[in-house]
């Protein structure tokens, strides 16, 4: 059975426990010198992975500074620091860590905050509820929410100097369509979709914006790697994706908030 997957970037080395399917080699990102004047920020969180890069490079091209941060050596063979793109070096899982990302996020005068995507995660299976002890529960949540709420909370003060913004977080199908095994990532990003829903609702009158994403398997290489024998052609694309969450920043998704989007493919 091909496991119903969102495909975020890892952190640190949890090799012992976690499988992250977007560890792995990739291009560097090459952006055209277009000469497109920036005019508004976003930080992207895991956007040195398989879908990260992706969505790094469609806010680029449609006008986005784009601030992601990294914290092992390796991302920065996938990805380049250039004009119009700025790497950080940084724990998210780590307050003050995070507040550095979201003050070179909100640096830049003539480009001010109005984004922030939230695609940092992992994933782990195991066995079932009673098979599995509650610290590996519990690290699940750690992983999948700490650093979407930190990066979330001390991103609010500047999207609202801003006039406001947009933030997406990434959920999982799974939360909607559970599968065997896999209980603390299942759990862990209900809590993910939950919490977007609860900042969509906080900042209803200040302009602010939250929704969640429900990957289900992305076709990046990491993914393919780990089920070679699947039906790669069903797997939904991270340009796809990519183009949603464009959206979902952008103007034309104004109406849009507290909603939690499949983008399923036909997988």
């Amino acid at each position: 059975m091909a496991l119903d997957l969102a495909n975020e970037e890892g952190l640190r080395d949890f090799s012992s426990f976690l499988k992250f399917p977007n560890s792995h080699p990739g291009s560097k990102i090459k952006w055209p010198a277009d000469g497109t004047k920036m005019e508004r920020s976003a930080i992207v969180t895991g956007g040195t992975g398989g879908l990260g890069h992706a969505v790094v490079e469609r806010l680029r091209a449609d006008g986005w500074r784009v601030v992601v941060p990294w914290i092992v050596e390796s991302e920065l063979e996938r990805v380049e620091e250039r004009e119009g793109v700025e790497l950080v070096r940084a724990d998210l899982f780590d307050p003050d860590a995070v507040a550095s990302v979201v003050a070179a996020g909100a640096g830049n005068g003539s480009a001010p905050l109005h984004g922030v995507v939230n695609l940092v995660g992992g994933f782990a299976a195991g066995g079932k509820v009673h098979e599995t002890p509650i610290e590996e529960f519990e690290r699940q949540f750690r992983l999948n929410l700490r650093p979407t709420y930190l990066m979330t909370s001390a991103a609010v003060p500047h999207l609202l100097a801003a006039g406001g913004g947009s933030i997406v977080c990434v959920g999982t199908r799974a939360a909607l369509q559970p599968f065997s095994g896999a209980a603390g990532y299942i759990s862990s990003k209900a809590a993910v979709i939950a919490f977007a829903h609860a900042v969509a609702a906080e900042y209803r009158n200040d302009g602010i914006r939250c929704n969640a994403l429900l990957p289900s398997v992305i076709d990046t290489p990491g993914n393919r790697a780990s089920m070679p024998k699947a039906d790669f052609e069903k797997w939904v694309k991270p340009a796809q994706i990519a183009g949603v969450i464009a959206w979902l920043l952008s103007e034309d998704s104004s109406p849009t908030s507290g909603a939690a989007i499949p983008v399923y493919g036909r997988a």
